[in-house]
């Protein structure tokens, strides 16, 4: 927490969904920080100890967002992590969200309502 407010590290190579999650975010009383590839990602989280994250799936490289997360899990992460995936049905296919140790997975485009009743129930 910052001042009294979650911070949520989002992290994605797409800038125009970066700038909608902070609209979003900090409209709703969160901070938000950005890193726009997982290695950025993983500096920021290490600075920053957020309490959730939101990972894009494919960002620089295919499997840049699930190694990402692999990445987290070595570092004892113990903050929700939830990956947004474009690919819809066709990520179970790809990775097995509990074996990466996820909170959950947000269809892009991200619905704002959903997200922040996620972000409620999950930040108590």
């Amino acid at each position: 927490m910052r001042d009294g407010k979650h911070v949520i590290l989002c992290v994605d190579d797409d800038q125009d969904l970066l700038d909608v999650l902070r609209t979003i975010l900090e409209a709703n009383g969160y901070v938000m920080e950005e890193a726009n590839s997982a290695e950025d990602g993983l500096k920021a989280y290490k600075d920053l100890n957020p309490d959730l994250l939101l990972v894009d799936l494919m960002m620089e490289e295919v499997d840049a967002g699930t190694n990402f997360v692999r990445e987290l899990r070595m570092l004892d992460n113990q903050a929700p992590v939830f990956m947004l995936s474009s690919v819809g049905d066709q990520l179970s296919a790809n990775i097995n969200p509990t074996e990466l140790g996820l909170s959950g997975v947000l269809q892009k485009p991200v619905n704002s309502a959903a997200l922040l009743s996620l972000l409620r129930a999950k930040l108590k």
